[in-house]
């Protein structure tokens, strides 16, 4: 009787092919380290790059746009570096497989490099968690902060009136009311060139303040308002009534012009903050993918300088 002709490598392929683990966690976590701590060096160079770009005095140091095309280019460099580095040493490391087809080796070559990616990005998204944060929901949080401050005109009307009334907005524009035409003042009391003029006890710039701000929440200033604000304006200044009244009006105008322009502001400044966040978002997404992509492909190079 004869045995079929068998060698020692068909009768171990089998056991050797079945005992193998597929997964090399010691080389992706190698191949991880090493992209973590790449990554984070790089970072750091990056920031201190940057810091010594800019400037806060005006018409020195780099713009706004260059300063985030540098930042968007610095992060894609960092995770092909960061990213292929840890797929090669992940690659390169990893245990060799026995009688296993080139295309399985290929496959597990890349699921190698992708998942020291994985874990090196999870590792540095644990240790920059408040700056991935930021970035992510900076412009979402300033933007709904700002425009909550600024929803409408009563709440910026009240942050006018928290301010000095001596030095704010809202002192100067009810100041700019009781400015007095000395001639005219003069003229209406009958008073003698060089005679000093008794302040006036009627009305006051606070209680103008108080009219001013309950009409900001409705928008125009009411008649019965204009009146007597026009009463006090003139026994304070010496203007006549009807211009007096004028006065009350233009200024109420110039002081509703303020708080949109204001507003407006406030709203364009969230909006360029939400902006911003989702650019920076999207960029962040598309350099992760590079760096994937990167890393999956340095794998397999590795690899096969492994199996040399």
């Amino acid at each position: 009787m004869t045995l079929p002709n068998t060698s020692v490598t068909d009768e171990y392929a089998e056991p050797l092919q079945t005992q193998a683990s597929a997964v090399s966690w010691g080389a992706i976590v190698a191949g991880a380290a090493g992209a973590a701590a790449l990554s984070l060096i790089l970072l750091m160079l990056g920031t201190g790059l940057g810091l010594s770009s800019v400037s806060p005095w005006a018409y020195s140091g780099v713009s706004a746009t260059t300063f985030g095309v540098s930042t968007i280019l610095w992060l894609t460099f960092t995770q092909l570096v960061a990213s292929g580095m840890g797929g090669y040493l992940a690659g390169r490391l990893r245990t060799k497989w026995v009688a296993v087809h080139t295309d399985e080796v290929y496959f597990r070559d890349t699921a190698h490099g992708f998942l020291a990616w994985a874990v090196a990005a999870l590792a540095t998204a644990a240790l920059l968690t408040s700056v991935i944060g930021s970035i992510v929901s900076g412009g979402i949080k300033a933007g709904a902060s700002v425009a909550g401050d600024v929803a409408t005109a009563t709440a910026v009307g009240s942050k006018m009136a928290n301010f000095n009334n001596d030095s704010g907005p809202m002192g100067y524009f009810v100041d700019s009311l009781f400015r007095k035409d000395i001639y005219a003042a003069t003229a209406g009391s009958g008073m003698i060139s060089g005679a000093t003029l008794e302040p006036t006890t009627v009305g006051s710039a606070s209680e103008v303040t108080l009219i001013f701000m309950n009409s900001i929440r409705t928008g125009p200033l009411p008649a019965e308002d204009i009146r007597y604000v026009g009463q006090v304006v003139a026994l304070r200044t010496g203007l006549t009534q009807q211009d007096a009244e004028k006065r009350v009006s233009d200024t109420y105008a110039r002081l509703q012009t303020k708080l949109r322009d204001t507003e407006t502001a406030a709203k364009e400044a969230a909006d360029k903050g939400r902006k911003a966040s989702a650019y920076a978002a999207l960029w962040l997404f598309i350099s992760l993918l590079i760096g994937a992509f990167t890393a999956s492909f340095a794998a397999t190079f590795g690899g096969r300088q492994r199996d040399l």
